[in-house]
């Protein structure tokens, strides 16, 4: 017999301190409504006079991290472009935190948070939220990043399958995606992870687009594009050869915060809701 749980996982980026002031407390209201269990958060704003974390999670009884929490100093642009933030409904507590900062991509403050959730009836689990370097012509970068995580995740996976969850800034046929997934190796390694949208979304999953009028701008000026719309954000999931004795079932995965709330637009991003069916013998 074996005991299962179905688990709602979330990735946002909430756009650090830009767009309407409101979306925060709009947010909160989405999040409450959703009812996530594990959420990775990017672009979190945390200083003496505005911390988003609290007031994202509000009302809600959750365990919280920052990454300002953990690091012993903030990396150029933390204070503007905010950090990286993970919220469980169940304890966790950080395992590491990586500086994801790197030649090609000095640029990035966001850094990768581990923890281990005590996920009740199954056991620990490790989660991993993450944001990868922004710029266009960064790929090598990001490849570097992608193989971190991998090596992250080999340093302190559970009999769980590992959840890595957040902002990738690349497309699903980029380099650094297509290792996560099995597709390609890189450094003459190879992994896989299920990338839970190719599993059980609809359609093309677009989470960065003109069609959203917070990204349109920012689209303009880096892309140069009238049009442009990727699928940048995703919701990766451990696989049966990391972990022989679980299983972790993606049942559905679908877009949030895609559309304005009370006329408002949230964020320059889509979320991806994702909802996982573990189970261990």
């Amino acid at each position: 017999m074996r005991a299962s749980k179905l688990v709602r996982v979330l990735t946002f980026n909430v756009w650090n301190s830009e767009g309407d002031p409101q979306k925060i407390e709009l947010i909160n209201r989405e999040i409450i409504r959703l009812q996530p269990d594990l959420i990775s958060f990017q672009e979190v704003v945390r200083s003496p006079d505005d911390d988003q974390l609290s007031q994202l999670v509000a009302v809600l009884d959750f365990s919280t991290t920052h990454q300002s929490d953990v690091q012993r100093y903030a990396p150029p642009f933390l204070d503007k472009f905010g950090g990286g933030a993970i919220a469980t409904r169940w304890p966790h507590r950080c395992l590491e935190v990586i500086d994801a900062r790197m030649p090609g991509a000095t640029d990035v403050p966001w850094a990768t948070l581990a923890a281990c959730v005590a996920v009740p009836d199954l056991g620990d689990l490790l989660f991993i939220g993450t944001t990868s370097s922004w710029r266009l012509n960064a790929e090598a970068a990001r490849e570097r990043h992608a193989v971190t995580l991998a090596d992250l995740d080999s340093r302190h996976r559970t009999t769980l399958p590992t959840i890595i969850a957040g902002d990738f800034n690349a497309a699903p046929d980029a380099a650094s995606i297509r290792y996560l997934t099995g597709l390609q190796a890189l450094e003459g390694r190879s992994v896989h992870y299920h990338d839970a949208w190719a599993v059980a979304g609809d359609g093309a999953g677009l989470t960065w687009t003109t069609e959203n009028p917070n990204a349109a701008g920012t689209i303009s000026q880096m892309v140069g594009q009238s049009r442009h719309g990727c699928r940048i954000d995703y919701i990766f999931v451990g696989g049966w050869d990391a972990h022989p004795k679980a299983r972790a079932t993606v049942r559905d995965t679908k877009l949030v915060f895609d559309q304005p709330v009370d006329g408002v637009w949230l964020s320059d991003h889509y979320g991806v809701c994702a909802d996982i069916e573990f189970s261990v013998a």
